[in-house]
């Protein structure tokens, strides 16, 4: 397994919609490998495919350490409550800032092997799987959030 290199803000791979996986190979799974590696050593929770200069549509996602899923051709068909909370991501280094989510979503995804499963995520969980399937449409935490700040520096509400 390798270490990729994270893509940043300014790169315009990062606004562009990513085209479906057609085929689950082993190429496709070494690459869902080696970002879950990344997404790790970088300690991040989540790691979208375009985030390492791959426009296809998959992601892996580590909510709490050792639960891990793989993502492709992921497709939200349900979303229910509203929720803000801070959120950071690998490619927006150094800032956090306040976005509105859904509290409950179900997605259907491939899963490593290629099967198809249907998942329901609650809280933390459904705001990464969506912060990360919006990297796959070429959207950023920072086009929807508010309070956009260096992570260090104190919120406007405080």
């Amino acid at each position: 397994m390798a270490l990729r290199k994270v893509v940043v803000r300014g790169d315009e791979i990062l606004s562009k919609r990513c085209r479906e996986v057609s085929e689950v190979t082993g190429r496709i799974k070494e690459t869902l490998d080696d970002m879950v590696d990344t997404m790790r050593e970088e300690l991040g929770v989540g790691l979208a495919a375009p985030q390492v200069g791959i426009m296809r549509r998959m992601f892996v996602a580590e909510p709490e350490p050792g639960r891990v899923y793989y993502m492709i051709n992921p497709e939200i068909y349900f979303e229910e409550g509203s929720e803000e909370d801070y959120e950071a991501c690998l490619s927006v280094p150094g800032l956090i800032g306040i976005v509105e989510r859904p509290q409950k979503i179900k997605i259907r995804a491939l899963d490593r092997d290629g099967v198809e499963h249907d998942y329901e995520f609650e809280g933390f969980d459904a705001r990464v799987m969506c912060h990360e399937n919006d990297h796959l449409n070429g959207v950023l935490y920072t086009d929807k959030a508010h309070d956009i700040r260096p992570a260090e520096a104190p919120s406007e509400e405080e």
